[in-house]
């Protein structure tokens, strides 16, 4: 019973898969769209053919959809990781930027600078020292916060 069931409902969407489908408009203006083709003097606009599962579709081949779904991928990978690298570039200038006006204010602060020497002793900061290091500092703003 079960085969018997199956069998005519493959029977049936076969039938539907081989039919045609036609779209017109009537006398009214009326669009139809039937199985059988129209009747008398009417403007056909279009007649589908359905597409067969078993017909090779115009459609792309597995392989090329296989090539493109891939390439999608590696361009995806490859504009998040350039976006990521952009994003790091970004919070390492902010970063320097932040410690460079940080260092400025320090030095404009006019408090004592103590400084070490090359053999470790230290040392006060003098002010004709501290002006040089406060235009190396503004320079270094100048150049890394834009």
């Amino acid at each position: 019973m079960k085969r018997l069931v199956f069998s005519v409902a493959i029977l049936i969407i076969s039938i539907a898969a081989n039919a045609q489908i036609y779209q017109w408009k009537d006398e009214n203006g009326k669009t139809i769209l039937s199985d059988k083709p129209p009747i008398g003097k009417v403007r056909i606009e279009r007649k589908t053919e359905p597409v067969s599962i078993n017909e090779p579709s115009p459609q792309k081949t597995m392989a090329e959809r296989e090539f493109d779904f891939r390439k999608r991928q590696k361009d995806l990978q490859d504009s998040e990781k350039k976006s990521k690298t952009e994003q790091d570039a970004n919070a390492a200038r902010e970063e320097n930027c932040t410690t460079a006006r940080r260092h400025l204010r320090v030095l404009e602060s006019g408090e004592r600078l103590a400084m070490r020497d090359d053999n470790g002793e230290r040392y006060f900061m003098e002010d004709a020292q501290r002006e040089q290091e406060i235009e190396k500092a503004r320079q270094v703003i100048q150049s890394v916060c834009k």
